[in-house]
C-alpha cells in the first residue's frame, strides 16, 4: 500500500548496493514523471544517470529501447522504478533481461502485484508495517526529535499513537508532525493572549480550539517555552 515505506526501503537498497555495479539510476515516481513528461522521458533520465557526460537524442520509445539495449547489454546495471503502475513503463524501461549486462539487478516498487506478476519477476516483497519499537521510535523523532520520549507523562500517550496508527510509517509521520505543531500553536497563543492568564481557563479556551491542552502545554513547560506562576494557577 501507498505510504508503508516502498520508495524508502528501495532508497537504502540502492544506497547500498549501488557500489557494485558499473551503472546505476534510480527512477523517482515513475508515475508521476511520465504522465507529465511521457515515457520518453523517462528512458532519457535513465541513460543519463549512468552515462553522466553524454547527451540522448531520441524521440520515441521504439528508438529509446534500442539504445538502451545497445548501450546497457554489456554493462552490469543496478536500477530502480519506483511507483511503477503501467505496464507500459517496465516496457519502456526494462523491455528484456538481455538489454543488461550479467548480474544486473533491477528493482521495481508498485501497488500493483499482478503487474509484477505479468512481468515474471524473480521475486516479491510485501513491504510490513513497522514493529512496535521502530514504530516508537519513529512517532517520536517526529513528535518530540528525539528517539526517546521522556518518562514523565508522555509514554502512554506515544504508545497509545502508536498503537492507533497500526505501525503504518505515513500515519506516524503524520500524527507525530502534528502534535509537534500544535505545541507551536500553543506557545504562540499564551505568549500573545494569555499571558498571566489562568491555567484553568487557557486549557479550556485552547481545548476548544481542538490543540489538546492536557499534553501540549506540558510539554511547552518542560520545555521552558513558559512558566507556571502561583501554585501552578496562572500562566
Amino acid at each position: 500500500m501507498g505510504g508503508i515505506g516502498n520508495t524508502t526501503l528501495a532508497r537504502v537498497a540502492y544506497t547500498q548496493m549501488s557500489p557494485h555495479f558499473e551503472g546505476k539510476s534510480f527512477i523517482a515516481d515513475s508515475r508521476e514523471v511520465s504522465d507529465k513528461c511521457g515515457l520518453v522521458s523517462l528512458q532519457k533520465q535513465l541513460l543519463s544517470q549512468i552515462f553522466h557526460d553524454e547527451c540522448f537524442n531520441f524521440f520515441n520509445v521504439h528508438e529509446g529501447n534500442a539504445i538502451i539495449n545497445h548501450s546497457l547489454s554489456h554493462k552490469k546495471v543496478l536500477l530502480v522504478l519506483d511507483n511503477v503502475d503501467n505496464i507500459q513503463h517496465l516496457k519502456c524501461l526494462v523491455g528484456r533481461r538481455d538489454w543488461f549486462g550479467l548480474g544486473s539487478r533491477i528493482i521495481v516498487t508498485t501497488r500493483d502485484e499482478h503487474l509484477l506478476r505479468c512481468c515474471q519477476v524473480d521475486d516479491v516483497y510485501m513491504a510490513t508495517t513497522l514493529n512496535p519499537k521502530d514504530a516508537l521510535q519513529l512517532f517520536n523523532l517526529k513528535a518530540f526529535h528525539s528517539d526517546t520520549v521522556s518518562k514523565d507523562g508522555f509514554i502512554e500517550l506515544s504508545k497509545h499513537v502508536v498503537n492507533y496508527a497500526g505501525g503504518f510509517p505515513l500515519a506516524l509521520k503524520v500524527l507525530g508532525s502534528f502534535l509537534c505543531e500544535r505545541e507551536k500553536d500553543i506557545f504562540l497563543d499564551i505568549a500573545c493572549f494569555f499571558n498571566g492568564e489562568k491555567k484553568d481557563f487557557v486549557m479550556k479556551v485552547l481545548d476548544g480550539c481542538e490543540f489538546f491542552p492536557n499534553i501540549g502545554i506540558d510539554v511547552v513547560i518542560k520545555k521552558s517555552l513558559i512558566k507556571v506562576y502561583d501554585g501552578k494557577q496562572y500562566l
